[in-house]
């Protein structure tokens, strides 16, 4: 039988995958949606319009029913080579100021649902930057990471000397942040930075595994987990293990918990609604 909903919700899904950009390319795999970075001659350089371009589109993918998990991801040999230093270069900080410069960048970590940075090749500057405003880095064994900026007479403002702290302690932030120099893929792994290190030409498709087990759960529950994780680096303990309980006990309002616990104790997989 003809559905007028459902015809409606699957054009609007349609939609949602098919906007023509210049910078990045987007597919779809079942619930997970693909973000490639699509800059070549430029080695993906960040410059405003790629990074509007990545913010439309992941707030397309957080409004998109049928999207539970996010790729991100770049070319073979270059995830970004950094913020766009030709686009940088005449800025003054009046018109950094007046604009907010830089702020739209924060949006990419908003983002609601589970991302996901596959990362091969080069991740440098706000390469780096973006890569850690996603929730899990799956790093190819040749990638590396840096941040460079004090060379050209700055530092990272993207978040680079907040996130990198975080993630990796004070002392390599701060090594990492002074000197410019990179670090390997193993380095980035020792010191906390990435989730796991595969095969270069592995990078991208475990990732979307990943992704896809993700995405298999119940998509309400794993955006709420996110929350609570995120909100560790945002608050004192006592603070979080409050949250956390009420977001807990939040899950019981959900069909998708009823349905997750009988399935448990029904010795059978369970069939999540995302509701």
């Amino acid at each position: 039988m003809f559905s007028l909903s459902r015809f409606i919700k699957a054009k609007s899904a349609w939609r949602n995958f098919n906007t023509k950009y210049q910078f990045i390319d987007v597919k779809k795999e079942e619930k997970v949606s693909i973000i490639t970075m699509n800059r070549p001659k430029a080695s993906n350089a960040l410059c405003d319009r790629l990074i509007h371009e990545i913010v439309t589109q992941l707030k397309k993918c957080d409004r998109n029913p049928e999207t539970n998990a996010i790729v991100l991801t770049g070319l073979h040999k270059v995830f970004a080579a950094g913020a766009d230093v030709k686009e940088m270069e005449p800025r003054t900080f009046q018109g950094n100021f007046s604009t907010n410069f830089s702020s739209e960048w924060d949006e990419i970590a908003k983002t609601r649902k589970p991302l996901i940075a596959a990362v091969n090749g080069f991740a440098l500057g706000g390469g780096c930057e973006i890569a850690m405003m996603c929730d899990i880095i799956i790093a190819g064994e040749n990638s590396k990471f840096g941040h460079p900026e004090i060379k050209l007479g700055t530092f990272s403002g993207a978040g680079g000397t907040q996130r990198l702290t975080r993630a990796v302690g004070k002392a390599k932030a701060m090594e990492m942040l002074l000197t410019g120099e990179l670090i390997s893929a193993r380095e980035a792994w020792q010191s906390g930075l990435v989730s796991r290190i595969v095969p270069d030409h592995d990078v991208v498709d475990i990732a979307i595994k990943i992704a896809a087990k993700i995405a298999a759960n119940s998509q309400p529950m794993a955006m709420m987990a996110k929350e609570c994780i995120n909100q560790a680096y945002e608050s004192t303990l006592q603070e979080g293990l409050e949250f956390e309980r009420r977001m807990f006990q939040s899950t019981f309002a959900f069909y998708d918990r009823e349905e997750g616990m009988k399935s448990f104790i029904n010795k059978r997989d369970p069939e999540f609604k995302d509701a």
